[in-house]
This record gives C-alpha cells, sequence and structure tokens, in this order.
C-alpha cells in the first residue's frame, strides 16, 4: 500500500532576486548608475583641486618673499666706487611697484614722526619749489651717487648748497635718506659733512647739505686733467678723515659705525678740509649682532665682515686703511692695491721700505720718512686679524705725529713695529703707547 502512495509535488524553483529583475527589465538603470558615481567622484575631484589652488594662492607671495631673502643672503650689494657711479646690487625688497611707489609712504610717515626731532637738531624743511629754482630746474649736476644725482644749489641769499635727490630707481634710497635724517641730525663734527635740509614734496625726497667746492676725494686722484694733490695736502687730508672716523666711534653717543668709508664718500671743502659723507649705510653699534645683508663698497670691505656677517668699528678702521694706501699711492683698490701692498711689504722693516708705492704723479716731490710712516699705519689697520688693528683714536694720534722729531717720533716709529702672526693671543695694537709728548 505504501509503495502505491502518489510521489510528493516537486516544489517550484525559487523566484529571481529583485535587483535581478530590475536590471534584467531595464538593462539602462547600470549606466545611470555608473554615470552618477563617476559625477561624484568628478566634484569631489574639483572641489579638492579648487582648494589647493585657493591655499597656494594665500601662500605664494610669502614663498616669493622668502626667495627674495634667500638671493639677499648670496648676492653682496656692493657699490663700485667712483663718482659717477651708480651700480649697485641692493638687498632691498622685490616687488611689482615703483621703487617710489614703495619708499615714499614710508619716508613721509618716518618725516611726521620725527618733524620735532628734526627743527631741534638745525635741520630744516625745503620746499620743492624752492631747490627748483635754486638749482635752475635741477640742471647744476655736479655728481652722481648710488643714492642719486647731486645738484648745486644757489640762493639768492644764504650759502650755496648741494642737493641730492632720491633716484626712483634706487631701491634702498628710501632707507638711506632715513638714516642720513636720523644721524646726521644728532651728529656735528668739522670733518662730518653738514645736513642742512630736506625735501619730501611731490613724490620726491631730497637731502640739503653744505656745499663742498673742492670735490670728492677719489675724483681729485684719479683726474688726469685737476692737478695731482700734493703730499702736504694728502697728510692733512688723511688726518681730517681720521679725525672725523674717531668721532664717529668713540665722540658719537650712542657710537656709530660708517660702513662705507671710500674715497669717493670724502668730500673737501673751498679750504681743502676733509669731511667724511654719505651716511646711508651707516648704524649705531652693536656688539656680535650679525647685520640682515653684506653691505659695502668692493675692494674696501673688511674680509671678516665677509665670513661672520658682524660689522664693527675695527671693519670701520680697515677700510680707512684701503683709503690711507689709496691716498698716498694713487691706486684704485678695486684694482689689486692690497695684493700690491702685500707685495711691497715683504721689503720693509719698521717705517722704511715702502718707497716703491709712491704715486707717480707726486713725481718726487713726496717726504719718504712721513710716506713711510703713513704706510706703515695703514698696514696696521688692514691688519687680517682686527683684535690687532687699532682703534681709530690711535690711528689718529698717530696720523698726528707724522713729520715729528724728536723723543716722540723714535717712539712712534717703534709703534708702528709689524706685529707678529704667530702669537694670536698677543693684546690689541690699541694698547701701543707712545714715549714722549707730540711737539
Amino acid at each position: 500500500m505504501a509503495d502505491s502512495a502518489a510521489p510528493p509535488p516537486i516544489p517550484p524553483p525559487p523566484p529571481p532576486p529583485a535587483s535581478e529583475d530590475v536590471i534584467s527589465r531595464n538593462p539602462l538603470s547600470v549606466g545611470v548608475i555608473i554615470g552618477i558615481c563617476i559625477g561624484v567622484s568628478l566634484s569631489l575631484f574639483l572641489a579638492t583641486c579648487a582648494v589647493i589652488c585657493v591655499r597656494l594662492r594665500r601662500v605664494k607671495p610669502g614663498l616669493f618673499r622668502g626667495n627674495s631673502s634667500e638671493r639677499k643672503e648670496i648676492v653682496l650689494p656692493m657699490r663700485v666706487n667712483g663718482a659717477d657711479s651708480s651700480t649697485i646690487l641692493s638687498d632691498s625688497d622685490v616687488g611689482n611697484r615703483s621703487p617710489s611707489q614703495q619708499q615714499q609712504p614710508s619716508v613721509t610717515s618716518f618725516l611726521k614722526a620725527n618733524k620735532e626731532l628734526n627743527y631741534s637738531a638745525g635741520i630744516l624743511p625745503f620746499s620743492f619749489k624752492e631747490l627748483q629754482k635754486a638749482t635752475n630746474n635741477f640742471t647744476t649736476l655736479v655728481g652722481r651717487g648710488a643714492f642719486g644725482p647731486v645738484f648745486k644749489a644757489v640762493r639768492p641769499t644764504g650759502p650755496v648748497l648741494a642737493v641730492k635727490v632720491l633716484d626712483v630707481k634706487s631701491k634702498q634710497g628710501g632707507r638711506e635718506f632715513q638714516t642720513e635724517v636720523l644721524l646726521l641730525g644728532r651728529l656735528h663734527h668739522r670733518n662730518l659733512v653738514n645736513l642742512v635740509g630736506y625735501c619730501a614734496e611731490r613724490g620726491h625726497c631730497m637731502l640739503v647739505y653744505e656745499f663742498m667746492s673742492g670735490g670728492n676725494l677719489a675724483e681729485i686722484l684719479y683726474n688726469e686733467e685737476r692737478a695731482a694733490l700734493s703730499w702736504k695736502l694728502r697728510v692733512s687730508v688723511a688726518h681730517d678723515i681720521s679725525r672725523g672716523i674717531e668721532y664717529l666711534h668713540d665722540g658719537a653717543v650712542p657710537p656709530v659705525i660708517h660702513r662705507d668709508i671710500k674715497s669717493s664718500n670724502i668730500l673737501l671743502d673751498a679750504m681743502s678740509t676733509a669731511k667724511v659723507a654719505d651716511f646711508g649705510l651707516s648704524k649705531e653699534m652693536t656688539f656680535g649682532v650679525p647685520t640682515s645683508a653684506v653691505k659695502g663698497t668692493f675692494g674696501y670691505v673688511d674680509p671678516q665682515y665677509l665670513l661672520t656677517n658682524v660689522f664693527t668699528e675695527k671693519s670701520d678702521v680697515y677700510s680707512f686703511g684701503i683709503l690711507l694706501f689709496e691716498l698716498i699711492t694713487g691706486r684704485n683698490p678695486q684694482q689689486g692695491l692690497l695684493d700690491y701692498v702685500k707685495l711691497a711689504a715683504l721689503g720693509v722693516e719698521g717705517a722704511d721700505g715702502w718707497g716703491e708705492l709712491v704715486d707717480p704723479r707726486l713725481e718726487g716731490h713726496c717726504n719718504l720718512q712721513e710716506f713711510g710712516q703713513i704706510a706703515s699705519i695703514a698696514f696696521r689697520c688692514v691688519n687680517e686679524d682686527p683684535r690687532h688693528r687699532p682703534k681709530m683714536r690711535d690711528v689718529s694720534q698717530w696720523l698726528s705725529r707724522v713729520g715729528h722729531k724728536g723723543d716722540a717720533a723714535s717712539g712712534y716709529i717703534a709703534a708702528l713695529a709689524p706685529v707678529p702672526e704667530a702669537h694670536p693671543e698677543e693684546t690689541d695694537v690699541s694698547d701701543v703707547e707712545f714715549h714722549g709728548s707730540p711737539s
């Protein structure tokens, strides 16, 4: 009976999945899904790119400023010496605005902030019209420097003046303008050029000085159309310059480092009195603090300053030593002067043996004993080790004794003996004492 029973019914197959059913019924849905995924991904990609672009645009100026400062550290802003030279590599900011647009607002605000100070120091404001008339519409050009052109200004009353105009192409003129106004407002010495006033109108910046009719020392030394500077006058000029720098180092409060001592920055007046000029790079003395960038003039810059980026009063002493050699030899420091000096120094004993360096334009009209004394002083000043360089007050005293006879002269010459290089622990040469008193 059991065998005759009917077999159980076969269950129906399970229905297909709904998704498969939908897909099978609507094959276009696959393309829609893929399109949606691609669209979402593309939108996210574009949004990310937009955010990155915005951030880069905000950071980019800062990056450029950073690159600019890196270039400042690599390129030495060395000036080229000479009366008519305006070549200068500056560490000033790089931007899309013109230099006058960059500097003029800061100069104007600076003058407003220091107006009372300038009046108290005797620095007077001049109008643009007044200086335009005095310079015959700026046609009385007498020279050109890194700061800009210099014009002779003749007024109906009062002394003749010199007007130095900020060159619109200068990248550091605004900074130099402010430095000179601040420093020369409080520095007064017969061997420093006197700042009379200033003008900051119509987008122009000008500095007004006493007029130095004798011209600058570089012109006098290298212009063959002018009479050669006599030996007696060279000795006087050397002493004048030393006293001006001595005042900056020891007389000014706080002391000031010039940082650009060179022949084109030494001016002579009608009486041939030499005065130190151009304080645009000068700074108040700080001990052991690195400067922002190396500045100065090729041929005069202290090699120790190039190595350490620290400028001290001994760096001014080095530049003055180079200037002394330039003054007595008539040779340009940018054309191997120091190498020539070191070669001549191999045969020198004390203050003797420097005769081969005499400027040929003197045509033998030179006191060789005095020449040797000044050359010995200059050689001390350019010692590679700043510790062995004298202080400017000692240099000024030594120069005042050049040509003197008697006990003072013998002690003076003994003090100028070469400094041994094999004893780095030796005390500073400024400790050398003179025997006797000046006659």
